[in-house]
């Protein structure tokens, strides 16, 4: 019989297909419905620092500088009345979402600064949650700010977070990094238990009628996994920390693939939203298919086989399939590049 278990943040998993944080898991039908379709885990959406209400200093500070020189500067923020849960109802959610089903349940906190998100880490604890994910997204603007401060804002907020808790810590990042292997490793030293790797950054577009910048959500598509297989593949043995795939996860070549990278779980959302919930069981019951055929006996046979861990230099070995990839391209004769 083909075991899919995997192990994750110390959780045992039946299988390495995670539901990762969106706002599917608002709704516990919709997590019985995620367990029963085969998810071996679910990232509850995240709670957004701005919801802490007076506990966030850091956003407190930055409002009353920014109302000192725009008087517009409230604006900008949303209307977190609107937003579905608030702190206590999230905290009764993770308790619900525990006594609801048997899968490991991790919370989720979106924000950057330390503020409350220490206080609130342990109350989520406290909640039941099995783990929690650090999801710091963070837009370094200011041109002072240098890509060292931001990355030891990272490094800080999870020492400081880690220190508090008991239960695992995975910290959710993006990928525009100038050094991404040191910064996984320096996290990693800090207390995280896991990385997951990468966040989306949505960008507003532009109206030009009304000319303003407009929300923009676009669902992900399979190519984007190709950066996080990458970066699963440099980091696996190198850095103390399980690694998770998010993004571009759509059906079990995705999952296939990250596992073989060396990551112990593959995530998804955006094929969830577009083929719903049940979908989960199709790519389960496809990935069973494929390694049967493969003669696979289990999930830990393949992880990391196709990692970089094996070879000397990885920097030489990416530099040799930059150059493999810019030499297989042939221009066919009588084509002509197209104009930009």
């Amino acid at each position: 019989m083909i075991d899919l278990s995997t192990r994750y943040l110390g959780l045992s998993l039946t299988s390495p297909l995670v539901a990762s944080a969106s706002p599917l898991s608002a709704s516990l039908d919709n997590i019985r419905a995620m367990e029963d379709a085969g998810a071996a885990a679910v990232v509850l959406h995240s709670l957004f620092e701005e919801q802490l209400e007076v506990e966030s200093t850091h956003l407190d500070r930055y409002l009353t500088q920014g109302a000192e020189s725009y008087a517009e500067a409230r604006e900008y923020f949303p209307d977190l009345t609107r937003y579905n849960l608030g702190p206590d109802a999230y905290l009764e959610h993770v308790r619900r979402a525990k006594e609801t089903v048997k899968i490991p349940v991790i919370g989720s906190l979106n924000g950057v600064s330390t503020g409350g998100w220490i206080e609130f880490a342990k109350k989520i604890e406290q909640a039941g949650a099995d783990a929690l994910e650090l999801n710091v997204y963070y837009v370094p603007t200011d041109p002072h700010l240098t890509g060292g401060q931001v990355e030891q804002m990272y490094v800080d907020l999870v020492r400081n977070v880690k220190r508090s808790l008991s239960i695992p810590v995975a910290v959710k990042l993006g990928h525009v990094f100038s050094a991404i292997a040191n910064l996984a490793q320096r996290l990693a030293d800090a207390g995280a238990d896991g990385l997951v790797l990468f966040n989306r950054f949505y960008l507003p577009d532009f109206d030009l009628e009304r000319r303003e910048a407009t929300p923009r959500l676009t669902l992900s598509n399979p190519p984007e996994v190709l950066v996080r297989l990458h970066w699963v593949a440099i980091l696996y043995g190198r850095v103390r920390a399980d690694l998770a795939v998010t993004g571009g996860v759509h059906g079990s070549a995705q999952v296939l693939k990250s596992m073989m990278a060396g990551a112990r779980v593959a995530m998804m959302t955006s094929a969830l939203l577009q083929n719903g919930i049940a979908y989960l069981g199709r790519v389960r019951a496809d990935l069973l298919q494929w390694m049967e055929e493969h003669e696979y006996a289990s999930i830990a046979q393949m992880q990391g086989s196709m990692s970089y861990r094996s070879v000397p230099e990885p920097a030489a070995f990416e530099r040799a399939n930059y150059m493999r990839v810019l030499s297989s391209y042939a221009l066919r004769t009588g084509t002509r590049p197209r104009s930009a």
